[in-house]
């Protein structure tokens, strides 16, 4: 079955409400086991790649992470392609519900053209690498002033025998309230959906911002690869 098709045939009304109710969802498998391997392969063919990250340099956590460069590989660049329209709905009903402005337009490469009329022209997508004792602090994946509100994770290794740890980690600061964490185990071929900043939830006067970080816990065994999209370019 084509990328396109998988990605379609998903649940999308199931998973637009998870992501209502917890910032994150989970979808079943979309990648197969040697689609996994290819990608987390990528990761030593450095010419693919705009800059690598040393997170413990920048005191992001432990490990590395890697920026693909233009052009993304066919399946990197078909998985955003894939999600973007059927994340788009969720963004506009957030903006609408937060009563912001809502500037992604039907179509991924005209937004993408924006992002680079405005300055923000470097690819977002990452392939991550974490070995034992890595780790991922609690952050926003912002990279300018024009965001699309929700990202996706893709596993590439399987939990518990390619590794142990490394759970994905998500962080709400709720209004007027105590911070609530979710942990995911990411399955391989598995996609997580999940809020880049923040999101709208109830309050007294309608609708409030939540703040959400994400981040990823100590590997304790293993190597861990992820695949993440960001749908935004960086300045």
């Amino acid at each position: 079955m084509k990328l396109t098709e998988r990605v379609d045939e998903l649940d999308w009304a199931a998973l637009g409400a998870e992501v209502d109710e917890y910032g994150c969802a989970l979808t079943p498998p979309l990648l197969s086991r040697a689609e996994c391997r290819e990608l987390a392969a990528l990761y030593d063919d450095v010419h693919r790649f705009r800059s690598m990250i040393d997170m413990a340099r920048f005191r992001f956590g432990a490990g590395q992470y890697r920026y693909f460069a233009y052009p993304l590989p066919d399946l990197v660049a078909g998985l955003r392609a894939a999600f973007y329209p059927h994340l788009l709905p969720i963004a506009r009903d957030w903006a609408a519900k937060l009563r912001r402005d809502a500037p992604w337009p039907d179509d991924l490469e005209d937004w993408l053209a924006g992002c680079h009329a405005a300055g923000q022209a470097k690819p977002t997508p990452i392939l991550l690498r974490y070995g034992v004792g890595d780790w991922n602090a609690l952050h926003r994946d912002l990279y300018g002033d024009l965001v699309f509100p929700l990202q996706v994770v893709i596993g590439l290794d399987e939990p518990g025998t390619d590794h142990t740890g490394g759970e994905f980690l998500l962080v709400e600061q709720r209004p007027r309230a105590q911070s609530r964490g979710t942990a995911t185990v990411l399955k391989q071929g598995h996609a997580l959906i999940f809020t880049t900043r923040d999101r709208p939830v109830r309050s007294t006067r309608g609708w409030s911002a939540s703040p959400v970080r994400h981040g990823v816990s100590t590997v304790r065994t293993g190597r861990r690869h992820t695949l993440g999209l960001v749908f935004h370019d960086a300045g």
